[in-house]
């Protein structure tokens, strides 16, 4: 064989060589993205409210989430219930529809880790318990009656993306369909937010909305009268914290995460269709706010339904959500008001992920003492071999 023949021969060898290094390493790295594929976890929660039957489906991205799929749909499992004191058959039936379809979201998107929540309706019913049976025989779904508490710290982790830290106190408030939330805060050293105490006030825009009805024009007194029973909780709360000497010292931040206060931005904002962009994390002036409040309670129900961006559960409950804003800003009139679309939901993910991590941390730590002790152990064993 030539020279040349040799020198071509090497070259072919070398590169059927690198070849094949690069089909090995392609075959690794497909296997390593495989893995890493297997491993993350693919998150559902589900918030089960007094109106509302909310899910989220998310992934892991860059110390947040990446929302994959969504749902929403009016149930009204809270509706009779102040009366009755039970959550009704037609309710139940409502209720088991949507959560089929939260179910079925969640399959197909292949959910590894699950969390799903009933709040008010559920606390307050007396047949609450065996509702959370029925929804586990006939859908398959289990669910978690968290407390007030639970809910106002999953509200306020939902929402810490938003809150400014150049404040050094806050006020985050949740007007739900069977409660209302208002829970205050303030930073630490290292500026996240720690609850300092919470209330959660038995009126929501569903079970004052079905006291005051919907229809026809609410009296002024009767705006006035709700607004009243919501500051009667409120007030007690300020004195026990005494807020306002925060607020005329500028240091207190306002922030809404309800329905309520992203419709009323939506329609300040002149919105066609609703846009979350522009809504969540917008900073609204307290007195426009409330000024649109006082105009819709004006209203009856079909002249507010006739409004831009006003869907017709919302146009039925909007009337006593503003009330129950109005009071708010009553007790606490601070400036600007920051509004969240963000909530439970977003904090169940939070809390979900936060705890994953916290369990392939301590994986980790296993495993990397594992292999320090099988290294050990060869050590040990060599050394004895070489002694004989």
């Amino acid at each position: 064989m030539s020279h040349n023949d040799k020198s071509e021969s090497g070259e072919n060898n070398k590169s059927q060589r690198r070849r094949g290094n690069r089909r090995l390493n392609n075959k690794k790295n497909n296997r390593n993205k495989q893995n890493s594929q297997q491993k993350q976890h693919v998150y559902g929660v589900v918030d089960l409210g007094t109106n509302n039957c909310r899910l989220l489906v998310a992934v892991p991205q860059h110390g947040g989430f990446r929302v994959i799929d969504s749902f929403s749909r009016i149930v009204r499992l809270g509706e009779g219930l102040k009366e009755e004191k039970r959550i009704s058959d037609h309710a139940t039936e409502r209720t088991v529809s949507a959560l089929k379809v939260c179910m079925d979201k969640m399959r197909r998107r292949g959910v590894t880790r699950m969390w799903n929540v009933a709040t008010q309706a559920c606390r307050e019913a007396e047949n609450g318990d065996h509702f959370v049976k029925t929804i586990e025989e006939k859908v398959k779904i289990k669910l978690d009656i968290i407390d007030p508490q639970e809910e106002a710290r999953l509200a306020v982790m939902g929402c810490k993306a938003l809150l400014d830290t150049d404040y050094n106190r806050g006020i985050v408030f949740d007007i739900g369909g069977g409660s209302t939330e208002i829970i205050w805060i303030e930073f630490n050293e290292k500026r996240v937010p720690q609850i300092i105490d919470w209330i959660s006030i038995p009126l929501g825009v569903v079970n004052l909305s079905e006291e005051y009805g919907t229809e026809k024009v609410l009296p002024a007194e009767h705006y006035e009268e709700m607004k009243e029973r919501v500051k009667e909780h409120i007030e007690p709360f300020e004195k026990k914290h005494n807020v306002s000497e925060h607020i005329n010292s500028n240091k207190v931040q306002l922030m809404g995460t309800s329905g309520t206060v992203t419709t009323l931005t939506s329609m300040h904002l002149n919105q066609a269709v609703y846009d979350r962009n522009e809504v969540d994390g917008a900073w609204m002036k307290s007195k426009d706010l409330v000024g649109l409040c006082n105009d819709l309670a004006k209203l009856d129900y079909k002249e507010r339904l006739a409004l831009n961006n006003i869907g017709n559960d919302r146009a039925e409950l909007v009337v006593a959500g503003c009330a129950i804003f109005d009071a708010i800003i009553d007790v606490w009139p601070i400036e600007d008001c920051r509004v969240a679309d963000r909530g439970i939901r977003e904090g169940m993910l939070h809390h979900l992920m936060d705890e994953q991590r916290r369990i392939n941390k301590a994986n980790r730590r296993r495993r990397s003492r594992k292999r320090y002790y099988l290294k050990r152990k060869n050590k040990d064993k060599k050394e004895q071999v070489s002694d004989d």
